[in-house]
């Protein structure tokens, strides 16, 4: 397969024009958005207007759309002024991980260890005997910093066996049942990539870091298909209600696309998912494409994901100088360097698009290198390479994203929430490397938004919110954590829409409200032009369009 035909296939595009599928005048409009503020998303002002749609497109905008041609079933949509704007693609989310999470104890709210330990035994109480307890969202910064252990669990467990994600993912405290089933003990070594927590007796804690995280996941019993179709449903129902008409999907393993596969075998899933799968599993996905496809407009797949390090909550992102509060530790790598060098240039080879975790200055630069170092092996061509978090890149660092036309793929709420904390582990002088969206753009980069969900809030105005005034949760930060690195909200918004589009090749079909491309559009109760940037969070999603159907109305 030639790379133009890979890249049109990767875009579920057509080889020819479609434009004329949205024309109003073979049949009229089957709906029209009047009385709007339209932000197209082509960089140009918003403006009064409306939404002519037709066939699941854009058949006309502004003007054009209230003289386009209409008849007796064309849906007539006042919107009373209300603003709107292509709809949100979030970049990053793990998304069948974050819908299971709805269903599962959520440790967001918890403040003190006491806080977990009594959410804890409240749900071990209530569970049948014999399954186990999951949960996600604890965060230890919260309480100053000190770890949770086993021994928090125990004594409220009755004997179930717990095991409790950090909000990151990349930590999880289990109890003492769930160390012996999975045959945790003081003899078991620390795995490639992962950590295991030990007292001062060489006894495990009950912290698992990284790579350890899966000697405990292989023993707890995977959820049934028709457990994860219903979660994901809940998960879309989240989505559609924050304006979410596209996720980009990080997750690890197959069982994300076969999820939306089996969804979309049913029917058309209201929203769009591309699906990316393990970057050592390239070999695999070619066979599979080759079998099934690529997929439509609905459920695409055609990227590969791999990790460079951990996470900064968890001290095993990779840096260059030491952790200010751990000085023998500059972090891990997930696999050794040589073998994911041989993975991403394998991927790339087989022509497919490549998206790598980051979080620390020396696993940017190293990944910089190694994309680099793919058009001298390959060969040129429109790859579209992803740093996926971009999250602390040395200033050495940043003109090369430009450069070699890597996307920085961003997650803008974790600035908010991590930046609670970051100085900690990173010291005075890393603090302005931190999250350098300002600084990326100004150099030229493609910066894309997403979530992480549901490591951070599946919302995009919140995520705005933060990359426009970088205020932490906890208000320590009242002008913004390194305030230098603020964007406009012009500058946001495009990183949640076209910038995304192009990200995942799809900038001729989303990402702007123009004619021809399809309809899918997010409409606020208010201009955020025209709001304060401290009531950005404020703002209301009061309806979201996907294929040109209502698809949540608030």
């Amino acid at each position: 397969m030639s790379n133009l035909s890979r890249r049109l296939l990767l875009g579920g595009i057509a080889a020819t024009p479609f434009a004329t599928k949205g024309n109003a005048e073979d049949g009229g409009l089957d709906a029209l958005y009047f009385n709007a503020v339209v932000w197209d998303g082509s960089g140009r002002p918003a403006r009064r207007g409306a939404i002519g749609v037709r066939n699941g497109r854009i058949a006309a905008v502004g003007t054009a759309a209230l003289t386009a041609a209409r008849s007796r079933r064309t849906r007539l949509i006042d919107l009373a002024g209300a603003f709107v704007a292509p709809g949100f693609i979030d970049n990053h989310t793990h998304f069948v991980h974050g819908s299971l999470a709805l269903s599962r104890v959520d440790l967001m709210s918890t403040r003190t260890p006491a806080d977990l330990a009594n959410a804890v035994g409240a749900a071990a109480r209530a569970l049948p005997s014999g399954k186990w307890l999951l949960g996600w969202g604890w965060d230890a910064e919260r309480w100053g910093g000190a770890l949770p252990d086993r021994t928090l669990l125990d004594p409220v467990s009755g004997g179930t066996p717990i095991a409790l994600r950090r909000t990151d993912g990349h930590v999880m405290l289990v109890n003492s049942a769930a160390l012996r089933l999975a045959g945790i003990d003081r003899s078991t070594p620390d795995p490639t990539g992962g950590v295991i927590l030990r007292d001062a007796a060489g006894e495990p804690t009950g912290i698992l870091k990284d790579m350890a995280v899966d000697l405990v996941e292989a023993v707890i019993p995977p959820p049934s298909d028709s457990d994860i179709d219903a979660a994901v449903q809940q998960g879309i129902a989240l989505a559609l209600s924050k304006g979410v008409t596209q996720v980009h999907g990080a997750d690890l393993d197959w069982g994300a696309l076969n999820a939306f596969r089996r969804l979309r075998a049913k029917r058309e899933p209201g929203m769009r998912f591309y699906s990316f799968v393990p970057v050592q599993d390239w070999s695999r996905l070619q066979a599979f494409i080759g079998a099934h496809g690529v997929g439509d407009d609905w459920v695409r797949w055609g990227g590969v994901k791999a990790l460079m390090d951990g996470s900064l909550g968890a001290r095993t992102a990779l840096f260059r100088e030491p952790y200010a509060d751990d000085p023998h530790n500059r972090g891990l790598t997930r696999q050794p360097m040589t073998v994911l060098r041989e993975w991403i240039e394998q991927a790339d080879a087989a022509g497919f698009q490549v998206a790598c975790h980051a979080i620390g200055d020396d696993a940017t630069s190293q990944l910089l290198d190694i994309l680099e170092g793919l058009v001298r092996k390959n060969g040129a061509r429109d790859r579209r390479l992803r740093v996926e978090h971009a999250q602390h890149i040395a200033p050495d660092a940043i003109p090369r994203f430009a450069k070699l036309g890597t996307i920085a793929s961003m997650q803008p709420y974790h600035a908010a929430d991590d930046g609670r904390w970051a100085s900690k582990p990173l010291g005075a002088a890393r603090i302005h490397d931190a999250w350098p969206t300002r600084s990326l753009l100004d150099q030229g980069a493609c910066v894309t938004f997403g979530s992480d969900w549901p490591v951070a809030p599946l919302d995009p105005i919140g995520a705005i919110a933060a990359a426009v005034l970088r205020r932490t949760t906890d208000g320590q930060f009242p002008g913004g954590f390194a305030p230098e690195q603020r964007i406009s909200v012009g500058e946001a918004l495009t990183a949640y829409t076209r910038s995304n589009a192009f990200a995942g090749f799809q900038e001729d079909r989303l990402g702007q409200l123009t004619p021809g491309r399809l309809a899918d559009f997010v409409v606020l109760d208010r201009n955020p032009f025209d709001v304060s940037a401290e009531d950005l969070n404020r703002l209301v999603i009061v309806r979201t369009v996907v294929d040109g159907a209502d698809r949540f109305q608030g």
